[in-house]
Order: C-alpha cells, then structure tokens, then sequence
C-alpha cells in the first residue's frame, strides 16, 4: 500500500479548492481535525477495516460521532474515504490542508527556542523581524531550553537559523576536528 501520506494529498487538494472557493478555511480545517482525531481514537482505528462490519455502517458511525463538526460536505468526505479504503488517512488530509491553507494565506508557524524566558517586547521585535524576513505572517510557539546556553535558535518550516552558543561552539568544535 503506498504511504498515507501520499495517498491523503489529492483529498487535501480537493477540500481546499471546496474551502477556497466557499471562503470557508476554517470550517473545512475544524471538520478535518475533528475527523483526523477521531481516526485516531482506539475506538474507532478498531473499526477500521473490521470485516463484520458494512463499509456504510462505518461511515454512519463517524458521521454520528462528528456530528457536531460535520456538514454535509463532510459527510460527503467521510463516506468517501470509508469506500475507497482511505479513512487511515484523515490525519495526513488535515496535516496537508493546513499546510496548504497556510500557503494561501501567507501564514507560516514558528518556533523560536531561546536559552532563557523573552520578555514580551523583544519576542515581538523579533516575530516582526522573523516575518520581514519570511515575507510572511508568522505563527510563533515559543520555547525555553536552557542547553543552549543563550541565545535561541528558529525554526520555520525547512530553514532553521541557529543563533545559539551551543550551536557557536558545535561548529566551532567541528572545525577544529576536520
């Protein structure tokens, strides 16, 4: 079976263009978060692919356990998933639609790990500053490690800047040694 991933991109595709075109992201990421959680839950990943129970009586299932965050649209999804095998897969629809909601609206998440607590004028200084750079709305989650010595390293997708002593003294260490 090819990776759940891989398989979960063309429905993250489709709810997207449904998102998009309806204006509704967060509807559309709520209902997939909620179905991605409850693909999760051991109670319903027992289900999953149950040979005692109807492929429609799944679906039924989750569309009464999400009901709260389903609409029909939802429903639609669900039922879909159920009947070509790919229910395994929410998690990674909700994954890639988030990924691709952030794309379109310009938003990137960030952590920012830094050796001691930021106070809150320079944690903004230094969003603004990572978003300048990104040419991006920046999402910070902030952390505190203290092995870093002062400091702090960022990480923003695939790029990470390492502003940290602790990474100073691995280079540092890695020159001396080659």
């Amino acid at each position: 079976m090819a990776d759940l991933s891989t398989l979960a991109r063309p429905y993250a595709k489709a709810a997207f263009e449904l998102a998009r075109d309806s204006k509704r992201f967060k509807e559309w990421g709520e209902t997939l978060d909620a179905l991605g959680a409850a693909v999760k839950s051991p109670d319903v990943a027992d289900l999953i692919g149950h040979p005692a129970l109807l492929k429609a009586d799944l679906a039924d299932v989750l569309s009464q356990k999400l009901s709260g965050a389903l609409g029909e649209e939802g429903r639609s999804l669900i039922r879909l998933l159920v009947e070509n095998n790919r229910l395994k897969a929410a998690p990674f629809i909700a994954e890639q639609f988030e990924a691709l909601r952030a794309e379109a609206e310009s938003r990137i998440d960030v952590e920012i790990t830094s050796a001691t607590e930021v106070a809150p004028a320079q944690k903004e200084k230094l969003a603004d500053a990572v978003s300048k750079r990104l040419h991006r709305d920046v999402v910070v989650e902030w952390k505190t490690d203290e092995s870093l010595v002062a400091g702090a390293v960022i990480r923003a997708g695939d790029l990470v800047i390492d502003g940290s002593v602790k990474g100073e003294l691995e280079k540092l260490r890695t020159a001396l040694t080659a």
